[in-house]
């Protein structure tokens, strides 16, 4: 949770592909201890499955072939049913509602083949630990998208969009398009060079009606949704729904609430036949206390139990990070017991820390089969955020004398845009092309706000509620202002030259501008001070602009239907991402460096080409399937340092690239009526292309760091994944177990998390309609209760890493690093679902 930038630290939120070394060394309190709580990671514009579900599907698709992990009777996962999509996988509302309600779609999409899900938390909820990956790509380098509309890069602190689990509840998530690898040329992102993420939202229901879920769980945790559907309202089929979504638990360890609530709401008005306009509206307001980051220090010497933090809202608890405050600034103090022998205890724990985050997000959409060949759709969409990331540094005092301050970024987001896509059918042709146009404002201030004085065990003023909005600072950090200009444009065709052979072919187009201003630099905050001589770091970035032109992306795919249910694909693409955004070195972003470093860059965008085979095969008893693939990514950026290693200069610079081997295996069986059993496997060789210079040597000489040949860091080189259930009448049981193998946690893999294996245990019952049951109750529909044991053998095991980026290596103080997550201990829940 800590916000540090150490010498031979990459930054925080680093990509497994794109390393961002910070190497400033420990030579002033200003100059160390700023590190941010997310770097928003340069990854690439993905444009590689040919056409976006919601957008780009052709009035009456050919061929609809079900993928492996699909159950035969319920489809729960299956295969979109587009010929040049054979690649994406399609997740249903069904797959969705086996979970806990409220739990994060994307821990769903964890049990996929190649795809990683981590959380410090066991819903899946806490927006500072979430971690997904999919084929080695970290999750600021997936595309993501909410019926169309893009919800930019997932960081904790978002700079082009929002988290998804802010833009729509669970329960109105009606399926989940997903690929591991390309992506689709007509997704509206920027960073998708790891594959896509398309949320579909639920239509409004046809007969009038409602739903409530309610589920309890372990640390209080307590979720209710509320939905009400319209029915259709007149002759013309007029509907819309609206909905209310409250979660709320206490932090399993430590001390702290989570809490989100949120409105959705969707209007469809139907315009003939095959025609519509529909309109989304989201509202979601979130507060989240967060977990504090571990070390292996901290592991080794305190065990994976330990607190590690001071009990926020509690004075005894404010009492001792106040002396723990004193003692890291050498004004006496005293570190609490266990922390003082820890190698860097002044990190090892912290008084809070938070996120509060206000979203509106809303787009107006037509869809309109304009004839029997032509459909036209045409979404325009506006978003704004308020957000708050905090934390309270025991490294810049307040003016009231406090050795502590609350640190408190406060990134707004206003941005608007409009997608258009026009698809033509004929003969053996399924023509389409597009355009995306958006317009962000991103402002990145950072500010200072005063923590209580205590004197005699007297506080000054009342605690501080790191969930309470902040106002009234005391002195401003830093703070740029961006404004990006985004357009894409995108045509494909995929011809049937026979009724089983699909061939595709398209290409996407990119021009990304983005200005910076109103740059500002606190100099006495970061200035560095050695042997009495302070050093300050010169002004921010500002007034300046650089753009992405792509003009040529293209996307080649063939899918190919042989004998009954077996289906053989092929993909190649290339892509290319976007300069990132962020605050003072908190980024990849060339814009996010003091004037001289940015002057001093020649910089390139990132750039991956990805080729992938895959082969299924589906009918009632089997499904199984198996994909392979190679990605070459280039000019990957990373932050480095050039100068003097007491007061390096820090900028970006191109190191290179990675090549990622790999292959994913499943086998579903269905040998009896209501029993299956799914099996998968997930081999992962990504590896580095070269090796990093990092700083110099005492005569001069280039340091040079030996990553060639290393696994990228935080992802798994193997992954498998089980599980059994069993149907019987009205009731489920199932049993899922998964095991990941080690994990390189330094960039050289001298440090690594271990390979552990999880287990889950769940049943639910279907009681149906209650009219059966009581007289009278027949307005009762669909009522089921279910179970489930989250980490049934109460594993311990680190889950989420490199949140807080990742370091170089243990003569680069990996070991007293924090920056990985412990797992959640064994939890249970239980749930009722019912609609009206």
């Amino acid at each position: 949770m800590k916000h540090v930038i150490k010498r031979g630290v990459l930054a925080a939120g680093t990509s497994a592909l794109v390393l961002t070394a910070v190497t400033v060394p420990a030579t002033g309190l200003a100059a160390t201890k700023s590190k941010a709580r997310s770097t928003h990671v340069s990854s690439v514009h993905s444009k590689a499955a040919a056409s976006s579900k919601a957008s780009s599907a052709p009035a009456a698709p050919r061929h609809v072939a079900p993928a492996a992990f699909t159950s035969h009777r319920t489809e729960e996962v299956g295969v979109v049913g587009h010929p040049y999509r054979a690649q994406t996988v399609s997740v249903s509302s069904a797959m969705l509602q086996r979970s806990v309600p409220g739990t994060n779609p994307m821990k769903v999409l964890g049990q996929l083949p190649g795809v990683m899900f981590q959380s410090g938390d066991p819903q899946g909820l806490d927006t500072y630990s979430a971690q997904i990956m999919m084929h080695g790509f970290q999750q600021q380098e997936i595309g993501m998208t909410l019926d169309g509309m893009p919800l930019g890069e997932m960081t904790y602190r978002n700079y082009n969009g929002t988290n998804p689990l802010q833009a729509i509840s669970s329960e109105n998530v009606a399926s989940m398009d997903v690929s591991r690898s390309a992506g689709a040329e007509t997704v509206a992102a920027t960073n998708n060079l790891g594959g896509s993420i398309e949320y579909i939202s639920s239509d409004p229901k046809d007969k009038m009606g409602g739903q409530i879920n309610q589920m309890f769980g372990s640390n209080s945790t307590f979720h209710t949704f509320i939905r009400f559907d319209s029915g259709k309202l007149n002759s013309s089929g007029t509907k819309f729904y609206v909905s209310y979504m409250r979660n709320d638990n206490q932090m399993w360890k430590g001390s702290g609430e989570q809490f989100l609530q949120q409105v959705n709401a969707k209007f469809v008005q139907p315009i003939g036949e095959r025609s519509k306009i529909s309109a989304f509206f989201d509202w979601s307001d979130l507060h989240q206390d967060v977990y504090n980051d571990y070390s292996f220090d901290m592991l080794n010497k305190l065990g994976g139990s330990s607190q590690a933090n001071y009990y926020n809202g509690k004075l005894s608890g404010y009492e001792t990070a106040y002396n723990a405050a004193l003692a890291a600034q050498n004004k006496g103090g005293s570190y609490p017991t266990g922390i003082a022998g820890l190698t860097d205890p002044a990190d090892a724990a912290y008084y809070s820390g938070g996120q509060n985050s206000v979203d509106v997000l809303g787009g107006l959409k037509a869809d309109l089969q304009l004839t029997d060949h032509v459909k036209w759709t045409t979404t325009v969409y506006g978003h704004d955020q308020q957000n708050q990331t905090t934390w309270v540094t025991p490294y810049y005092g307040s003016p009231n004398g406090s050795p502590m301050s609350d640190l408190v970024k406060e990134p707004e987001i206003r941005r608007f845009g409009i997608l258009s896509a026009v698809h033509y059918n004929i003969k053996h042709n399924e023509l389409a092309g597009g355009v995306w146009y958006e317009n962000n404002h991103y402002n990145s201030p950072m500010n200072a706000y005063a923590e209580p004085a205590l004197v005699n065990g007297v506080l000054s003023s009342p605690l501080v509620n790191d969930l309470n909005h902040f106002s009234n600072p005391f002195a401003q950090i830093f703070n740029q202002t961006y404004n990006t200009n985004t357009f894409t444009a995108f045509v494909n065709d995929t011809f049937h030259p026979v009724r089983n052979l699909d061939l595709h072919f398209g290409f996407k187009s990119v021009l990304s501008t983005t200005r910076v201003g109103n740059g500002y630099l606190n100099q006495d905050y970061y200035a560095s001070t050695t042997n009495g001589v302070t050093t300050y770091p010169g002004p921010i970035t500002s007034g300046v602009g650089m753009t992405v032109a792509k003009p040529f992306l293209p996307h080649i795919g063939i899918a190919y239907r042989f004998l009954p249910g077996h289906e053989i694909f092929i993909d190649i693409s290339e892509n290319v991402h976007t300069y990132a955004q962020s605050g003072y070195k908190l980024s990849t972003s060339p814009m996010a460096y003091t004037q001289s470093a940015y002057d001093a860059g020649h910089y390139r965008p990132e750039t991956a080409w990805t080729y992938a085979i895959g082969y299924r095969f589906n009918n009632r008893l089997i499904s199984a399937s198996a994909y392979a693939y190679r990605t070459n990514f280039n000019n990957r950026l990373q932050q480095v340092s050039t100068g003097s290693i007491i007061n390096p200069t820090a900028s970006v610079a191109n190191v290179g690239g990675v090549t990622m081997n790999g292959v994913d295996a499943g086998l579903t069986l269905r040998p009896i009526r209501g029993l299956e059993l799914t099996n998968s496997i997930s081999y992962n060789h990504a590896v580095y292309d070269q090796n990093v210079q990092n700083g110099v040597n005492s005569d001069g000489s280039p340091a040079m760091i030996a990553m060639k040949g290393q696994q990228v860091v935080n992802y798994p080189r193997l992954m498998y994944k089980a599980r059994l259930s069993y149907t019987w009448h009205n009731a489920t049981a199932w049993i899922d177990g998964s095991y990941m193998s080690a994990r390189n946690f330094s960039y050289v893999g001298d440090v690594k998390a271990p390979g552990y294996w999880l287990a889950n245990l769940g049943a639910d019952y279907k009681m149906g309609n209650m009219g059966q049951y009581i007289h009278g109750a027949d307005f009762v529909q669909n009522l089921v209760f279910s179970f489930t044991v989250a980490n049934l053998t109460n594993a311990g095991y680190i889950s989420t890493m490199g949140e807080g980026g990742n370091p170089l290596s243990i003569s680069q103080g990996a070991l007293s690093y924090n920056s990985f997550m412990i797992g959640a201990p064994r939890q249970y829940f239980g749930s009722v679902r019912a609609e009206f």
